[in-house]
């Protein structure tokens, strides 16, 4: 009965913008985990989503009540798209859990001056004037990935003292990814803080792999993260949607 209690208090009207396959996954989990999507904009529906009451175009989906009612909107869509969208849900007074990677959160217009920015590890936050989120930003929200961002942040601790190994990243998306290289690399490469090779590989449908390597004449040190598909990072974005 508590477990039941704690889930229909945390429970939220959900909007989604971007409804391809991370949209589907995240709206998937999201009703899974209780809470309601009340509102997916998607800027190209698909003809067989005619009718599916709480599916609007870009235009009409801003402004409708649907999504002014909405708790939190979890956005997965493209580097060009992805501040204008926001910006719409600010205007409505939506906060906003963005996954979209190949632009900078911190670059965004702040027509408020009270509006702040915070960095949380690899996360980015902006606040409004009264200390609401508005705004959570990650390169990457899986689970796994961020327990792979502690270790990459630990190796590279310990490696300042062993100048003798050379750093590189190796990253491995499907051929539909548009930003090259990936978000999770560039925080992977900012956490080291030198000059990182990447070499970033697009084939198939590989939902991604990260490998960090560090080479010296003696051995090599890899450290690896292979996500199995979509879900560890719409379940992610769920659960910082959960946050706000």
């Amino acid at each position: 009965m508590k477990n039941a209690v704690n889930r229909a208090c945390m429970a939220k009207k959900i909007a989604i913008i971007g409804y391809g396959k991370m949209g589907h996954m995240i709206e998937e989990i999201a009703l899974q985990r209780g809470h309601e999507v009340i509102a997916i904009i998607e800027p190209n529906p698909d003809p067989s989503l005619k009718g599916k009451e709480n599916v609007f175009s870009l235009e009409e989906g801003f402004a409708s009540e649907a999504f002014r009612r909405a708790d939190v909107a979890i956005e997965f869509t493209t580097p060009a798209t992805a501040e204008g969208n926001i910006l719409r849900a600010w205007a409505q007074g939506v906060p906003v859990v963005c996954g979209t990677t190949g632009w900078k959160p911190e670059e965004v217009k702040l027509e408020n001056g009270k509006w702040k920015i915070v960095k949380e590890g690899n996360r980015t936050i902006i606040q409004n004037e009264s200390g609401k989120t508005m705004l959570m930003w990650s390169s990457n929200y899986s689970v796994g990935v961020n327990l792979f961002f502690e270790l990459n942040k630990q190796l590279a601790s310990a490696m300042v003292s062993q100048p003798q190994y050379t750093p590189s990243i190796k990253e491995i998306h499907h051929i539909h990814k548009l930003d090259k290289p990936s978000g999770t690399a560039k925080t992977l490469a900012e956490q080291i803080g030198t000059n990182v090779a990447i070499e970033s590989i697009r084939e198939g449908e590989v939902p991604g792999t990260h490998e960090v390597k560090w080479d010296s004449e003696e051995d090599t040190i890899i450290i690896t993260h292979i996500a199995k598909g979509r879900r560890g990072f719409a379940l992610g974005a769920v659960l910082a949607a959960e946050q706000i």
